[in-house]
């Protein structure tokens, strides 16, 4: 039993690292331009509700629950790059807070300290951190749930704690699908070590999968909305080993520290059962889940990617602090002075070296080198009302130009759209549907006229060739980062 003293310091080390947390997540957030999915997420959202039901039961319904919940969000605080991406920087708050406590549980406060900091600057974290998507907000689920569930397995819980748990099982698999895998890491646990408890185990495991049958049903319904992934080589050794969690520069580093701990975790299990338990969980839920979807993918239909199995990102955090403390230990043994010091140094070192990445990722072509707000605000400088605008349709849908007019209406109120044909709110997919730019003619258009290209060579793409056999030259260009702003009149 820990005494009210260790639970209030352990709060503390919480708190600490959840305000970390959300501080990574939040500086900088603003900078970077929106992206594909975070357009999918606003155009989401920013429909009506009945226009958002008929949606969901098209496409995206495992989404369904984030997007409901960004709808109200928006409606209270905009859809800006900050205030659509805060729900995120506050998960990681909460993400960061939990691994701390999780951590402290069974490992102590030096660990709860260095895994709820870990967590926070985790290359992974500073991705969901900062992204208009529910990665972040299901990681923090992920690890709250674990943390109860070690409050379950303690001692003899009441009824409604393992109802709870049943509720929270059923929310984390709304906010996203893949965290059922969760339940093959926490079923794995007690069968290891609390069996006496398996069937209140099950029992509310298997009421919290029933809760969430209908995500389920939606899921299995639209499954070929994934489809894509069969065209994509996203199943690489640096993805699942590496970029899953961490930095290309830190990867192999923090690797090393993942294997030194848990080795040292099963040398040690005897004098510290709490640690050992503690690296079986988080080696679970490193393993399980990656297996799981690799396998998934190989003999059913693609669905790995790394963003994906963003919810072991606690796991990976506990595990490299396991390692820093482990290597700091050897490093000083003579004094437990030394050691402290030893770690404080090489934890240091650590965080340290998730900084450069950190800045990488709140730059502003961040995103998949997307550049849309500053070509919004391009055309919004330059553009007279009433031209028309024409938006490259060769980039894949998530990836299109023309989605800078659902993200940023407001810079292009009052400019013509001669290729849409209908509005991505009344449709039942997540796009505009437009025709062809070729099939544009000179009496759809205006004098003066704006194209919108994303790749090399723009001068000479579909859209300006077809325009100057109407008549049109080119006056001025303007590159952004992957797009290019021309203007052209007839």
């Amino acid at each position: 039993m820990r005494t009210a003293t260790e639970r209030m310091r352990l709060r503390r080390i919480a708190l600490l690292a959840g305000v970390v947390g959300l501080l990574a997540g939040v500086i900088g957030s603003w900078i970077p331009s929106f992206w594909g999915d975070e357009a999918a997420s606003i155009m989401s959202a920013s429909r009506t509700w009945p226009e958002l039901w008929r949606m969901l039961q098209t496409v995206d319904g495992v989404h369904g629950a984030y997007y409901a919940f960004l709808h109200v969000w928006i409606g209270l605080f905009g859809a800006s790059e900050f205030a659509v991406r805060l729900p995120s920087a506050i998960a990681a708050g909460f993400l960061a807070a939990g691994t701390a406590v999780l951590a402290g549980r069974l490992g102590g406060r030096r660990l709860a300290l260095a895994a709820g900091l870990v967590a926070a600057l985790l290359p992974r974290t500073a991705v969901m951190a900062a992204e208009a998507r529910s990665y972040a907000i299901g990681s923090a689920i992920a690890v709250w749930l674990t943390v109860l569930l070690l409050a379950l397995l303690g001692r003899r819980r009441p009824w409604w704690l393992w109802a709870a748990y049943a509720a929270g099982t059923a929310v984390s698999i709304y906010v996203f699908l893949y965290l059922a895998l969760l339940l093959v890491v926490h079923g794995a646990f007690v069968l290891l070590f609390h069996r006496r408890i398996l069937w209140r185990w099950l029992t509310a495991a298997t009421a919290g999968v029933l809760l969430a049958l209908p995500m389920v049903l939606v899921a299995s319904a639209e499954r070929n909305q994934i489809g894509f992934l069969a065209d994509r080589d996203y199943i690489t050794p640096l993805n699942v080993l590496a970029l899953q969690w961490f930095d290309p520069v830190t990867a192999w580093p923090c690797l090393a520290l993942i294997a030194i701990g848990a080795i040292a975790a099963v040398r040690g299990r005897r004098q510290d059962p709490g640690g050992f338990r503690l690296s079986t969980l988080t080696l679970l839920w490193l393993v399980l889940p990656t297996a799981a979807v690799l396998i998934g993918s190989t003999l059913i239909a693609p669905m790995y990617t790394v963003r994906y199995l963003s919810f072991c990102t606690p796991a990976a955090a506990i595990l490299v602090s396991m390692g820093v403390l482990t290597a700091a230990g050897w490093i000083a043994r003579r004094t437990p002075l030394a050691a402290a010091t030893a770690t404080g140094i090489l934890l240091a070192v650590v965080l340290a070296a998730f900084v450069p990445n950190l800045l990488v990722l709140r730059g502003p072509y961040a995103k998949d080198g997307s550049d849309w707000r500053e070509a919004a605000a391009y055309l919004h400088a330059h553009a007279a009302p009433g031209d028309a605008v024409v938006y490259d349709d060769r980039p894949k849908d998530s990836e299109k130009p023309r989605l800078i007019t659902a993200i940023h209406p407001a810079d292009l109120a009052g400019l013509g759209d001669p290729a849409l044909l209908a509005s991505f709110r009344t449709q039942s997919g997540l796009w505009d549907r437009t025709r062809p730019n070729d099939a544009l003619t000179a009496a759809d258009l205006t004098p003066g006229v704006w194209a919108l290209e994303r790749g090399p060579d723009p001068e000479h793409s579909p859209d300006v060739l077809h325009l100057e056999s109407l008549g049109y030259r080119i006056l001025s260009s303007h590159r952004i980062n992957v797009t290019t702003v021309l203007r052209l009149e007839r």
